[in-house]
């Protein structure tokens, strides 16, 4: 099985497809790098795709300790480039994928062409940053105690959810089977590291205002706890594009695969062209 070795030692399972321009996907917490099918099918045709595990999600390791800070899960995503010697690639990510993502684009833009924010900024409210850690702590307790299986069953409950149940029952059912069989460690670890101990969206507002990396941010319009995030990076990313999809919850890439598909697809051509300008060159002042 292919793996690449993080600068912990930590071995990252990923897979890759087709050739041309790299674009590699990065999954939300509640996925792994399967989840990303349809768009590794699609994108093949003209890209090299590269879809991998987070660390805590095998086949990846689910190393022990407190190793599951947001810094290392976007350098995670770097070592798999380096793995591959890849350079530069298209980085696409929804929810804590999409928060890695920009975490490259404002520490490591040199290894971005672009970056898709999709789902991203859910539990940045600074006014309920306390009560949202707080929860995920919980929520680790309950990987820890009840097990992905009993923890799947809510989830899949949850407002942001529903959306993606009414249009597609059977690939929801197949999405929270798969929860399910996570490792309830690396769950649990990823809750409360990740989650849990990340920065707010809203606390990085002067380095988000000089990331010239192209964006383009997609956010469900019933997924209400990205919707403020999303418009706010909207307003402060220099080169960012925002694309609304209406009725639609937080698991996009699947709940709308080809609108997902189509609206990536001409982010990325654009930005091959040069044609997705920074909005206002003065917000590169200081860059």
């Amino acid at each position: 099985m292919p793996h690449a070795t993080t600068r912990d030692d930590v071995r990252i399972y990923f897979e890759e497809a087709g050739q041309g321009t790299p674009i590699i996907f990065l999954h939300e917490f509640a996925a792994d790098y399967t989840n990303w099918e349809p768009q590794m099918r699609y994108f093949s045709r003209g890209h090299r795709c590269i879809t991998y595990s987070a660390r805590g999600y095998t086949p990846s390791d689910v190393p022990a300790g407190e190793v599951y800070t947001y810094e290392h899960f976007y350098t995670d995503a770097l070592a798999v480039l380096d793995h591959l010697k890849i350079e530069r690639a298209h980085l696409v990510g929804l929810s804590m994928g999409a928060y890695s993502s920009l975490q490259i684009g404002l520490n490591a833009p040199q290894r971005a062409l672009s970056m898709t924010l999709a789902g991203v900024g859910s539990g940045s409210e600074i006014e309920n940053l306390d009560n949202w850690r707080k929860q995920c702590r919980a929520n680790a307790e309950q990987f820890e105690t009840l097990g992905s299986a009993e923890v799947a069953k809510f989830t899949r409950e949850a407002p942001s959810r529903i959306p993606f149940l009414v249009k597609d029952p059977r690939g929801h059912a197949d999405f929270y089977a798969a929860l399910a069989r996570h490792d309830s460690r690396g769950s649990a670890n990823t809750m409360r590291g990740f989650q849990g101990g990340r920065p707010s969206i809203f606390a990085m507002t002067d380095a988000i205002k000089k990331a010239a990396t192209p964006a383009l941010i997609i956010c469900g319009d019933e997924d209400d706890p990205c919707i403020g995030a999303s418009l706010f990076l909207k307003k402060h990313l220099p080169a960012a594009g925002l694309a609304m999809f209406p009725k639609s919850g937080h698991v996009l890439n699947l709940e709308e695969p080809a609108l997902f598909n189509e609206t990536v697809e001409r982010f990325v051509t654009l930005v091959e062209a040069g044609r997705w300008p920074v909005r206002d060159p003065r917000s590169l002042a200081a860059h």
